[in-house]
């Protein structure tokens, strides 16, 4: 099979590597390793399940990265 155009591709990037770290310092630091969509989410907060590429969800608890994903 052929790839697809256009397809936007994703840093090569572990998410896990941004847990423990304080949001305005993991935010800047995704941004500098590529991610173009940078999403800080209260713990609990209602989100779509459509994947993004390109973005990095950060759940922040008392300014701290708690966990992080792609999409």
């Amino acid at each position: 099979m052929a790839p697809l155009p256009g397809i936007p591709t994703e840093p090569d990037d572990d998410p896990e590597g941004y847990v423990g770290l304080d949001a305005t310092t993991a935010t800047a630091l995704a941004r500098e390793r590529g991610w173009s969509d940078v999403r800080t989410l209260a713990p609990g907060t209602i989100i779509t399940l459509e994947y993004v590429f390109g973005r990095l969800n950060l759940e922040v608890e008392d300014g701290i990265v708690r966990r992080c994903w792609k999409g």
